[in-house]
């Protein structure tokens, strides 16, 4: 009778687990992790300085990258925090704060998907459409896409977390992951979470893969018209601008094709939170990475800014 009256006792909070299985790593991994953390967030800031302050960059191209770079900002900022805390002691969290750092990261991976098919989007008329580029991508269009992305997030999310919200929790109070997704707080329900898996399913497939085939068609133009153009540096810059976005495309979208539209791909719960990695912590990377280290230009004009706050400072 105790053991059953213990497993309907409604749940006040979760332990994320984590990486509970490699105990003697925990405190390597909080140091690597924290280091990429710092590195994450100061990456991501310089670049939207960089773009605020650098006249040259006041276009769609920069305008969309700064944006990313601080939803990539948000997106380290809700998830690692956490897993570091899991590295030291037991990282407890409670129901509702469960369910609103799945609804926060949830919903700005649907914004990052809206949001690199805007990138690619850019692209395509940027090299498809060169002289008719100005007036296609005017600034009050900019603003209206990146708006439009970063709403359609927060309300696909929203349905799912109203869903889930009214699920009830018992039993086990142990999520073996580092952070409140989906699959591994659906398996702690007690009530039936059939609603919430459909929907979940459906908004996964249509908001994941609708956004990916935009870009697919949109980078599949690019092509075409590139290899129309004569072999040299105009196409070597074409190629360029897009390799960029494709790297990152390619890292994001496939881990999340993986674990939310074919999950049944990945066979153990310790893949499932590699592959979970990858988008919360790698993906971040690439923006300071790619950008600063390779982009030219705002390579150029970060070094602008740190002559001028020199001069300043020694003035």
């Amino acid at each position: 009778m105790e053991i059953a009256s213990l497993e309907n006792q409604t749940i006040a909070e979760f332990v994320l687990l984590g990486f509970y299985n490699i105990p003697e790593l925990h405190f390597l991994f909080f140091i690597v992790f924290t280091v990429v953390c710092a590195f994450i967030v100061i990456g991501n800031m310089l670049i939207i300085v960089v773009v605020i302050s650098s006249q040259r960059l006041h276009t769609p191209m920069y305008f969309f990258l700064a944006n990313l770079s601080f939803l990539e900002i948000l997106y380290t900022s809700t998830v690692v925090p956490k897993m570091l805390e899991g590295f030291l002691q037991e990282a407890a969290i409670s129901v509702t704060d469960c369910l609103i750092q799945f609804f926060i990261f949830g919903s700005l991976a649907t914004a990052e998907c809206f949001l690199l098919a805007v990138m690619a989007y850019d692209h395509f008329l940027a090299i498809c459409y060169p002289l008719r580029y100005p007036l296609l991508m005017g600034p009050r269009w900019c603003i209206g896409l990146v708006v439009t992305a970063w709403l359609s997030g927060f309300m696909v999310d929203g349905l799912v977390v109203v869903l889930m919200a009214q699920l009830r929790f018992c039993g086990s109070k142990s999520i073996d992951h580092f952070y409140c997704d989906f699959m591994p707080l659906v398996v702690l329900a007690c009530s039936y979470p059939r609603v919430a898996q459909v929907t979940m399913f459906v908004l996964s497939v249509v908001f994941r893969t609708v956004p990916f085939g935009l870009i697919l068609t949109s980078y599949a133009h690019i092509v075409v018209t590139v290899l129309r153009v004569p072999a040299g540096a105009s196409r070597r810059k074409a190629f360029s601008t897009c390799s960029s976005h494709l790297a990152i495309l390619s890292t994001f979208y496939g881990t999340l094709m993986v674990l939310y539209i074919v999950p049944s791909a990945v066979h153990s719960q310790l893949l499932s939170k590699v592959f979970a990695l990858l988008y919360t912590v790698v993906t971040p990377i690439f923006n300071p990475v790619i950008y600063i280290l390779r982009n030219k230009e705002v390579h150029q004009a970060l070094q602008r800014l740190l002559q001028v706050k020199k001069m300043e400072t020694v003035g």
